[in-house]
């Protein structure tokens, strides 16, 4: 079996353009992928087109440890542009590899490790700007069965804050807090605005909510200062949505420098290096919250992973919460239920791609808002979200 062509289907879904690749093999079969990137999805399409394709092109996809370390290593200057691409064609060998087996991927990534695999809410926040705001969108969440959510109520902070602002971020997770009771895990994002007094000064301030994890609360390719932030304050830090390459990874795990690992798979290289990176965290008693923010196919590549992983605290759901069409995107999402996900059973991911739908949302540019200016607010925080579930 020899893959003979790369399709790629660049998509429109609210906030995001999702990116989809699609690999066919001289048997017929086809395994799909997602290389979705904020920014630059056009980019890693190119990269996909002009770099990745050749190196793709008549290789069995079985031999997956070969052709993506080689990728890997070849691709010479790292970064989440190329390792996106990259992920994003692995995501889809391993499509082909479960097909051809007849097997759904977790079974070949180690099998079922785990009795439930729960999820956590994200991106249920949109169109809240007061506390009670917040508090109603979160009683929401509950409602569909969540018990665990994030959010980031820090604005458009950058660096530093006012006690004035303090006050308000403090407000808005007391007033979630107090709606969702106390067995409601909350996880609060900080997305690396902070410096490290002010990051510390706000935990503080957080700790007596008892959030499940503060996540990038300084900058997160400074491992020295996510450590000085973890070690001065007495709740979990999570960090590593933003990181790419293996050898990162190892000096994180050696480093202690957070208490919960959030590898992105679609952007570090895809499975297989998951598995790598999982293995580099467990003898150091790190826990994995995998990040996924992007589309459906991102999306059931980490359930596979989690399903399989038993280290895998708890995996991130934007599918209920994402625009109203996410689901045409394939054929077979339908994986979370009650605020925990459902264990595949078809071969493969377990997914088809939906052409149709592709053609009905064209991509647009730039739909990414900045988190640091007033279209963080004016389409996200501001906008209410469409929800898929």
């Amino acid at each position: 079996m020899k893959i003979i062509r790369l399709e790629t289907f660049l998509t429109h879904a609210g906030l995001r353009n999702y990116l989809f690749l699609r690999l066919t093999t001289d048997t017929g079969l086809t395994g799909i992928g997602e290389a979705s990137l904020e920014w630059q999805e056009r980019a890693v399409e190119c990269l996909l087109k002009d770099w990745v394709e050749e190196r793709i092109l008549g290789v069995d996809p079985f031999d997956l440890e070969s052709t993506i370390g080689g990728l890997i290593r070849d691709q010479y200057q790292g970064g989440p542009t190329i390792l996106t691409a990259i992920s994003g064609v692995e995501i889809a060998m391993w499509d082909l590899i479960g097909k051809a087996c007849g097997q759904p991927v977790f079974k070949l990534l180690g099998g079922r490790a785990r009795e439930r695999l729960p999820a956590y809410a994200n991106g249920w926040y949109g169109g809240a700007v007061t506390p009670a705001d917040y508090a109603a969108k979160a009683q929401q969440v509950v409602a569909l069965g969540y018990s665990a959510m994030k959010f980031d109520p820090f604005g458009t902070a950058w660096k530093e804050m006012s006690q004035e602002a303090m006050q308000a971020v403090e407000a808005v997770v007391a007033a979630v807090r107090t709606a969702v009771g106390d067995k409601v895990e909350l996880m609060i994002e900080v997305h690396g605005r902070l410096s490290v007094e002010c990051a510390i000064e706000m935990g503080r301030r957080l700790a007596p909510y008892r959030p499940a994890w503060y996540e990038e609360p300084v900058t997160p390719w400074n491992l020295d200062l996510l450590k000085e932030v973890k070690q001065r304050l007495p709740l979990p830090i999570a960090a590593g949505e933003r990181l790419y390459q293996l050898e990162e990874f190892a000096q994180l795990a050696a480093m202690r420098a957070c208490d919960i690992v959030q590898l992105d798979l679609a952007h570090c290289g895809g499975l297989s290096v998951g598995k790598k990176i999982a293995a580099l965290m467990q003898p150091q008693d790190l826990r994995l919250a995998p990040h996924c923010s992007i589309g459906p196919v991102a999306l059931c590549a980490a359930i596979h992973f989690g399903w399989s992983t038993p280290h895998v605290l708890v995996q991130e759901n934007f599918g209920d919460f994402d625009v109203a069409w996410r689901r045409d995107f394939v054929h077979g999402d339908n994986p979370c239920r009650q605020g925990e996900y459902l264990l595949p059973t078809k071969p493969g991911l377990g997914l088809e791609l939906n052409e149709a739908a592709f053609a009905a949302h064209p991509p647009q540019s730039n739909p990414f808002p900045s988190l640091w200016d007033d279209r963080w607010l004016k389409e996200f925080t501001k906008r209410d979200n469409a929800a898929a579930g």
